[in-house]
């Protein structure tokens, strides 16, 4: 037993030492609700992966009426949430979320452009419900105003 306890925080201390030493932790960025999502919070977190970004989706919520099980969409928009521009890049190979225990949503998603090129830009994110539940924008981000995660 006494094994065990070690063996687990030794692999704690070491996965905890390589994300503290890492160069690039990400850029977090908060999602604002829409009119049509009030109340709801959400986050995104953008991560290099070489020539793409990594996208991980946290929402509290969708609006009422959205069909089980959610399905959402998602896009980058070139330009911010209040002056949009066109769809920059749409990641919708996967539409399915998976609900978690906390009262919320996640989902990933993966886009075909290096996360140092969004962050030189004006770059906005937009999470959209399923054509079956209304195909309504219910959350926006501005990706330059995203921080760094530690």
């Amino acid at each position: 037993m006494n094994f065990r306890c070690s063996l687990a925080t030794l692999m704690i201390s070491v996965s905890l030492f390589g994300c503290a030493t890492s160069t690039d932790h990400g850029v977090s960025v908060p999602l604002v609700a829409t009119r049509q999502n009030t109340g709801q919070i959400g986050n995104v977190t953008l991560t290099s992966w070489e020539k793409q970004t990594g996208l991980s989706f946290f929402i509290t919520g969708a609006p009422s009426g959205a069909t089980l099980p959610l399905r959402l969409y998602s896009f980058i928009h070139k330009g911010t949430c209040q002056q949009p521009g066109p769809v920059a890049f749409a990641m919708n190979d996967k539409v399915n979320t998976l609900r978690e225990p906390v009262r919320g949503w996640s989902f990933s998603r993966s886009a075909p452009i290096a996360l140092q090129d969004l962050l030189s830009s004006e770059y906005s994110i937009v999470v959209r419900t399923a054509p079956e539940s209304g195909n309504v924008d219910i959350f926006c981000g501005d990706i330059k105003q995203g921080g760094a995660v530690k």
